[in-house]
C-alpha cells in the first residue's frame, strides 16, 4: 500500500500521521496557521519529508502519497466565532421568524439572564414567499416566482454570499424548492446555495431550517478553504486521493463536502472514537471512553462496539439535525486561560491563547497563564524537549504569568496556583466525560479511558481518579489520536426520508421502494468515488416512537426485516432500545408504535494500513530511564523526585510503578502515585490502578492474540 496520511487541523497544532503497511506509524505536529490552515498542511508535509532518511524533495514525497484523509475545524471555527458568510433565507410566507423563535420554549428555564442566540441570518435578510405544499405533498398555493426574483434582486445589491432555501413541507414534495433553486442559480450564480431537501429532507421545520441556514453560513468558507488546499497540494505534486472527515465518523470527497459543508462541523474530533476502539481491541474489549485534549478544546465521547451517533445536536447553540458522533466539547485545552471570576474563584477557559500568541511559556508574546504554563511549572514538561526539542519553553515566563494573574490575587505561591490550575482543568474535563457517560446511562468505571491530544495524557490519571476509572490506555500516537483515527475511517453517505406510518398498518411496498431508492443513490455515490461493489454496504435505521410521543428513537434494523415485512421484530427492537435509553418500555401495555423517518447509510470500505505487534519481553524498564525530575504529585499535593522514561525506547512487556513520567516527542504521560504502567503489544502504555493487575494480566495475552490475527 502507498503512503496514507491523516491530517487533523486544530486551533493550535496541525497533526499528521503517516502510515504504510507493516511499519510503525510516523507522527508529526506543526503549529497551525489560522489565517490559512492549508499553509500548515503543506509546511507539515515539507517537515516530514525533511526528516526522512534520505530526505526526498517535497514533490517526490507528495507523489508517493496515495491518500490524504483530512479533518478540518474551518466550519466549526466559523460558527463558534460568528465569522461565516453573509447569508440570506428564502422561506414560506408567514414563517420567516422560525429561525429566531426556535422551538418556542425557554431553553434555560431557571436562568433569568438567558438571551436567545443571535440567528445566523438576520431578519432583514429573511424573506417569506407566497406558496404552499401541504403535509401530503399536494400544492395548495402556487409558488410566487416573481417574489423569488424580487428577493434575489435585493440580495444581489446587498452583497449576499449564500442563500438558504427552506419551504414548509418541502420534505413531502420538493417541487417549490427546486423551482426556486433554479432561479437562484440563474440570478445569483456566484452565491453558495443550500436547499433543505438536499441537506435534510425530513419532518420538523425548525430543525430543517436551522440546519439549512447553518449549511449556507459555513459553506463559502469551507469551499474557499478546500479550493486553497487542493491548489496547494496540486502545487507540490500530490495526485492521490483526498478525503474529508465528516461529523458522522466517515469520510467524503471534497466535492461532497463543498455541497454539504455542515457535514464537517465536527470533522476534527470525529476520528477519535474509531481510534479508541482500535486500541482497546488489542485487549479484547469493544467499548471505551475517548478524549482529545488539544490546544483549544477538550472532546469526550463513548464507543460501544462502534462510535455513538446522534441525529441532532447544537453547535454554538445553533440547531443541527444531521447524523454526527456523540462528542461533547468544552473549552479546556492546553491553551485554556486561567482567570478569577467576580467572586474570586479560579476558572480555566473556555477562552484560549490558541496558536498565536499561545501560552506564555511559548515565548511568542503570550502574557496570560494557561494550562500548558501550569504543566510547565509543575514539572510535567521538559523545557528543552518540548516538541522533541524543536521548541524551547520559557518556564520563567509561565511563572510570571501565573504569579501576576493567579498567585498574587489569591495569596498563593506560584506552585500552589499552578497546582490549582491543573486540578481545576482536570475537574472540568472529568465533568465533560460525565456528560457522555453518566448522562447517557453508562457507568464510566466500566470503560477504559483513552486520553488523546498532546496534553491529554498529562491529565488522564487525575480524570480517572475523579471518576473512579481503574484503567487507561495511552497509545504511542495519543498526541495525534484523531488524525490516526481518520486512517481507519470509511466513506459514508447518510440519507433520511420522512415516512409516517403505524407499524400495524405499514404500506410495505412503499417502504421497500423508498429503501431501495435510497440504497441506489448511495450505491451511485460510492461507485462514483471508485468503491467497488464488494466493498459497499448499507445500514438501515428507523426512527420510531410510541404514538403521541414527541421524540423518537433511532433503531438499527436489518434490511431483511423490511423484505420479510416483520413488524413484530421491528417493534421488539424499538421496545428494547427505548428500555435501554429511558429505563422503561410500553411493550406490556401494547402501546402502538409508529415510524417517523427512514435513515440509510451507504458505506464504502477504504484501504486501511496494518500494524505490526510486538511480543512481550523483559519487564524491566530501566533501559529506557532518562533520569529524574522534580514534579508535582497530585495524590501527595507535593513535589517529589520521580523517574523519567523515554517512551520511544520502551518495549512491549516493560513495567514501571507510579509516580513516574514517560516522555515522547509530542506528548508526556503522567503515571501518578495511584497507577502503575505496562506496555502492550501495540506499544501503548496501559495504566492501571495500583493493586489491579487483574485488569491487564488476561487482557495483555488476549490482546496479543487479537493483534496477531
Amino acid at each position: 500500500m502507498s503512503l496514507k496520511i491523516g491530517i487533523d487541523v486544530g486551533g493550535t497544532f496541525t497533526d499528521f500521521v503517516v502510515a504504510r503497511d507493516g511499519e510503525p506509524p510516523r507522527i508529526h505536529k506543526t503549529l497551525s496557521t489560522p489565517a490559512d490552515p492549508s499553509i500548515a498542511v503543506v509546511e507539515g508535509l515539507a517537515q516530514i519529508a525533511a526528516g526522512m532518511h534520505p530526505p526526498p524533495t517535497l514533490q517526490e514525497f507528495a507523489r508517493s502519497i496515495g491518500t490524504i484523509v483530512h479533518g478540518t475545524t474551518v466550519t466549526t471555527n466559523a460558527t463558534l466565532t460568528s465569522s461565516g458568510a453573509r447569508c440570506a433565507l428564502l422561506t414560506t410566507e408567514g414563517v420567516r421568524d422560525a429561525l429566531e423563535m426556535r422551538r418556542g420554549v425557554r431553553e434555560e428555564q431557571y436562568n433569568n439572564r438567558y438571551t436567545n442566540v443571535r440567528p445566523l441570518v438576520p431578519r432583514e435578510r429573511r424573506i417569506g414567499i407566497r406558496g404552499r405544499i401541504d403535509r401530503d405533498g399536494a400544492q395548495t398555493t402556487p409558488l410566487d416566482l416573481d417574489a423569488v426574483r424580487a428577493a434575489l434582486a435585493l440580495w444581489r445589491a446587498d452583497g449576499v454570499q449564500a442563500v438558504a432555501l427552506c419551504f414548509m413541507n418541502a420534505y413531502a414534495n420538493p417541487a417549490h424548492e427546486q423551482a426556486a433553486a433554479e432561479i437562484v442559480r440563474r440570478e445569483l450564480p456566484d452565491a453558495y446555495l443550500s436547499v433543505s431537501t438536499d441537506v435534510l429532507p425530513s419532518i420538523r421545520f425548525y430543525d430543517r431550517v436551522s440546519t439549512t441556514a447553518l449549511n449556507a453560513y459555513v459553506g463559502p468558507k469551507l469551499e474557499h478553504y478546500l479550493d486553497q488546499l487542493v491548489e496547494r497540494l496540486a502545487g507540490i505534486g500530490f495526485g492521490g486521493l483526498l478525503l474529508i472527515m465528516q461529523s458522522n465518523g466517515g469520510v467524503i470527497s471534497p466535492q461532497a463536502a463543498r455541497d454539504k459543508a455542515a457535514l464537517t462541523l465536527l470533522s476534527g474530533p470525529a476520528g477519535g472514537p474509531g481510534a479508541g476502539l482500535f486500541y482497546v481491541a488489542a485487549h479484547g474489549q469493544r467499548r471505551c471512553i475517548t478524549t482529545d485534549m488539544g490546544g483549544t478544546s477538550f472532546e469526550a465521547s463513548v464507543a460501544v462496539g462502534a462510535p455513538m451517533v446522534k441525529n441532532d445536536g447544537e453547535i454554538a447553540r445553533h440547531r443541527i439535525a444531521l447524523p454526527m458522533l456523540d462528542i461533547h466539547t468544552i473549552g479546556a485545552g492546553g491553551g485554556s486561560i486561567g482567570w478569577l471570576d467576580e467572586g474570586g474563584l479560579l476558572r480555566m477557559g473556555p477562552h484560549s491563547a490558541g496558536a498565536d500568541p499561545g501560552p506564555a511559556c511559548y515565548g511568542r508574546g503570550g502574557r496570560l497563564p494557561t494550562t500548558t504554563d501550569a504543566n510547565a511549572v509543575l514539572g510535567y514538561l521538559d523545557p528543552a524537549f518540548f516538541a522533541g526539542g524543536r521548541m524551547t519553553l520559557d518556564v520563567q515566563a509561565a511563572r510570571r504569568a501565573i504569579e501576576e494573574h493567579i498567585a498574587q490575587p489569591m495569596g498563593l505561591s506560584i506552585e500552589q496556583a499552578a497546582a490549582g490550575m491543573y486540578r481545576v482543568a482536570c475537574n472540568n474535563m472529568a465533568q465533560g466525560v460525565r456528560e457522555v457517560t453518566i448522562k447517557r446511562g453508562f457507568d464510566p468505571r466500566e470503560f477504559p479511558l483513552i486520553p488523546g491530544g498532546g496534553a491529554g495524557p498529562i491529565h488522564g490519571c487525575l480524570i480517572c481518579s475523579e471518576l473512579g476509572i481503574p484503567l487507561q490506555i495511552v497509545p504511542r500516537e495519543a498526541s495525534v489520536l484523531c488524525a490516526f483515527g481518520m486512517l481507519m475511517s470509511e466513506l459514508r453517505h447518510d440519507f433520511v426520508r420522512t415516512f409516517v406510518a403505524r407499524l400495524e398498518g405499514i404500506d410495505w411496498a412503499r417502504l421497500s421502494a423508498l429503501v431501495a431508492a435510497m440504497a441506489a443513490e448511495g450505491t451511485r455515490l460510492l461507485a462514483a468515488e471508485g468503491i467497488e461493489a464488494a466493498r459497499r454496504r448499507v445500514d438501515l435505521r428507523l426512527d420510531c416512537r410510541y404514538v403521541k410521543q414527541y421524540h423518537e428513537v433511532s433503531v438499527a434494523v436489518p434490511g431483511d426485516l423490511v423484505e420479510r415485512r416483520d413488524a413484530g421484530a421491528i417493534a421488539a427492537a424499538f421496545h428494547a432500545e427505548h428500555l435501554r435509553l429511558y429505563g422503561y418500555s410500553l411493550q406490556a401495555e401494547g402501546s402502538a408504535v409508529e415510524i417517523i423517518n427512514v435513515r440509510l447509510q451507504a458505506i464504502g470500505a477504504t484501504e486501511r494500513p496494518t500494524y505490526r505487534s510486538e511480543a512481550a519481553g523483559d519487564a524491566d524498564a530501566s533501559p529506557a530511564l532518562k533520569g529524574r525530575r522534580r514534579v508535582y504529585v497530585p495524590e501527595r499535593d507535593a513535589y517529589a523526585e520521580v523517574a523519567v522514561y523515554d517512551g520511544h525506547r520502551m518495549r512491549s512487556g516493560q513495567r514501571l510503578a507510579g509516580p513516574a513520567l514517560i516522555e515522547q516527542e509530542t506528548t508526556a504521560i503522567l503515571v501518578s502515585d495511584s497507577f502503575d504502567c505496562v506496555v502492550d503489544a501495540l506499544g501503548s502504555f496501559v495504566l492501571y490502578a495500583k493493586g489491579r493487575e487483574d485488569l491487564v494480566a488476561a487482557s495483555l495475552q488476549q490482546g496479543q492474540e487479537e493483534v496477531c490475527k
